[in-house]
């Protein structure tokens, strides 16, 4: 690998991008290994209080928006592979599309976040808040109220996740319009897309959770 090509991106306490490129790789996953834990937690939470009230989650769960559920994996789905494109592009030099890839991914992300915030507002209507602000006339008890509370810590925070993600993904579309990430060095990009996987995937098990367990 050409030295001088590599060296404005290569660290001073790393011998080669190589090394440099594995740091970053397992610094990366240690963090998403930390976040998958804090995930994994909330979903054995859930597992357990679904198991204490089966008839309470079934029924609060039928008054999730199932389309709109189903339309926000969409969305999701679409914005990995946009992702997983843009990355192909600049690993083949192809940098004027790749950010167009990678922008298409951030409108799909807000899109994302506009969806939800609309489910939320509907919740709202009909008096389904979480914890002690709860009030729904139509699915009374403490069952529906647990789950709507699991409801919104979880798809909540998956949904700052997503905003953090908005954020990374506007950032490493600029670098590669700018010309900052290229087929020698593009290891921010590849990342970044893996964190926006692993963002997607949460979603793929939230969905099934609180839309399609009725």
């Amino acid at each position: 690998m050409d030295s001088a090509a590599t060296a404005p991106h290569l660290a001073s306490h790393f011998e080669d991008l190589a090394k440099q490129t594995h740091a970053a790789r397992l610094g990366m996953w240690v963090f998403i290994g930390s976040e998958a834990l804090l995930f994994s937690a909330l979903f054995a939470l859930y597992a357990a209080y679904r198991a204490a009230y089966p008839a309470a989650f079934r029924a609060a769960a039928g008054h999730t928006d199932l389309t709109l559920g189903s339309l926000m994996t969409g969305v999701l789905l679409t914005s990995s592979y946009l992702v997983a494109m843009g990355l192909a592009r600049v690993r083949a030099s192809r940098p004027r599309g790749a950010a167009g890839f990678l922008a298409g991914a951030v409108l799909l992300g807000i899109a994302f976040l506009a969806l939800k915030g609309m489910e939320y507002a509907e919740h709202f209507r009909a008096g389904i808040y979480p914890g002690v602000g709860y009030r729904s006339a139509t699915l009374p008890g403490a069952g529906a109220n647990i789950f709507f509370t699991l409801y919104y810590a979880m798809t909540g925070l998956h949904a700052l996740h997503v905003l953090g993600g908005v954020v990374l993904l506007i950032w490493l579309a600029w670098r590669v319009r700018a010309g900052r990430l290229t087929a020698v060095y593009h290891t921010p990009l590849e990342l970044g897309g893996l964190y926006w996987h692993f963002v997607d995937v949460i979603w793929v098990f939230l969905w099934p959770l609180f839309y399609l367990l009725r």
